[in-house]
């Protein structure tokens, strides 16, 4: 079978979701689960990842595609009449860059393929709902976007006040009954409520026990993201457009991805204003801001701000007023063609100790392979770094990770046997197998 053969008429069936979704903006849908078909769950397939790891079932996308008409026929079957039960997700864990780790949920290879049908209703109905300030998870927009749109703001304004949001455990904690509540003011369909609602009791396996809460969308789901969106979009960004930007005196900007979002504000008496009404906002719908992490910081530009603030941020550092957003530190600088203050960006410390890590921790795992073959991987890390880390004005920062590789190439080889390995043999080397500069990489 043709993987793309049902493409064009499920963009079709996409555009008529989209155009209902607009004529009835102010309106429960309540007719939509019978877009998603034979046709529509073969277009689900298709956009399943299938090297992903497997569920609790332990089936593999190859496994599936064995028999796949009869297993999409029987599913479809299954999630229409009600008779479909959403498997548990497996618990794994991924490390955090502050030593905790971070829990993910794994559903089956068919759990996703019923969740990304879901999900491609879902997002096709939201994206005419969702507000030009969120970025995440959303097609056609990205991090950069975010990041742009943020350094602009910035710049026009001079800087400003800076609220950076940052919500405890936000995946963990989605409140089910609240979630169901804001769904439901738009999606009114029985099948895709009932389906949302399995997801959401599925569970946790762990340790060969399942367990079920009352909050929380496990990171991992195919579904999960845009339920994510969902919620911020009605607990946040709605929020802040209608009820409080016109209640302040000056400008406001909102900027969110996902669930990591920046305030920026004109005057102090509104960030102040906002800052203080924040935690009860989320507590209605039971989220907890992080009371060291959500904060205040003065980002008006240096020559602007009163002296005890030019002196140094409210955290103690040398810089007037940073903050961290998608990996990034946002701060003042001298440009070094004008002279005149500008809005930078630079790799944010905790980003750059972690790609380091990773850099010396495979170096040492895999010193013994090839020269050749440790230089290929090596070069691809540093040119996923740089595309998403080589913006305007971090090349500095960016050569410093190379630098840094290089080093922990040396030590690594070094290692290899009791000869060591000098310096000058490394320059040597690298001149038959350099490490990819920040300036090599930028596309032509």
């Amino acid at each position: 079978m043709d993987e793309t053969s049902g493409s064009k008429p499920i963009s079709t069936r996409l555009e008529r979701i989209a155009m209902l979704a607009r004529q009835l903006r102010d309106q429960p849908l309540t007719t939509l689960a019978h877009h998603i078909d034979l046709d529509w769950l073969r277009e689900a397939y298709r956009r399943t990842r299938k090297d992903g790891a497997t569920g609790v079932d332990g089936q593999t996308a190859d496994e599936y595609a064995v028999h796949l008409e009869d297993n999409l026929r029987s599913l479809l079957e299954r999630a229409k009449s009600g008779t479909y039960r959403a498997p548990p997700v497996r618990r794994a864990y991924i490390p955090k860059d502050n030593g905790e780790m971070r829990p993910l949920g794994i559903p089956t290879f068919e759990d996703k393929v019923l969740q990304r049908a879901v999900a491609m209703v879902l997002e096709t109905v939201y994206e005419q709902e969702f507000l030009d300030c969120s970025y995440g998870f959303r097609p056609g927009r990205s991090a950069q976007q975010a990041l742009d749109v943020l350094h602009r703001e910035a710049s026009k304004m001079a800087g400003g006040w800076i609220i950076e949001i940052d919500i405890r455990r936000y995946f963990d904690s989605i409140d089910h009954e609240r979630l169901r509540e804001v769904l439901g003011g738009r999606i009114r369909d029985g099948v895709m409520q009932r389906l949302i609602g399995k997801w959401l009791n599925a569970g946790v396996l762990e340790d060969g026990a399942v367990t079920r809460s009352e909050a929380g969308s496990p990171q991992g789901g195919v579904v999960s993201p845009i339920l994510a969106n969902i919620f911020l979009h009605e607990v946040l960004d709605v929020w802040f457009h209608r009820d409080v930007r016109v209640r302040l005196q000056g400008r406001a900007h909102l900027v969110r991805y996902a669930d990591d979002a920046v305030m920026l504000f004109e005057y102090e008496e509104d960030a102040r204003r906002v800052m203080a009404v924040l935690p009860k906002r989320f507590g209605k719908y039971g989220l907890t801001l992080h009371p060291d992490k959500t904060r205040l910081v003065a980002f008006k530009r240096p020559d602007r701000l009163p002296l005890p603030l030019m002196r140094g941020g409210d955290d103690g550092s040398d810089e007037p007023g940073t903050f961290d957003f998608l990996g990034f530190t946002i701060h003042w600088g001298k440009s070094p063609m004008t002279g005149k203050w500008v809005v930078k960006t630079r790799t944010a410390a905790d980003r750059f100790r972690r790609a380091l890590k990773r850099i010396s921790e495979w170096c040492k795992a895999n010193r013994h392979e090839p020269l050749e073959t440790q230089q290929q991987v090596l070069n691809q890390k540093l040119r996923g770094h740089y595309g998403y880390y080589g913006r305007k004005g971090n090349r500095a920062r960016c050569g410093s990770l190379q630098h840094r590789a290089v080093r922990e190439w040396w030590r690594w080889l070094r290692r290899r046997s009791q000869r060591g390995l000098s310096w000058d043999a490394m320059s040597r080397l690298l001149q038959r197998y350099p490490l990819l500069t920040p300036a090599a990489a930028r596309p032509a």
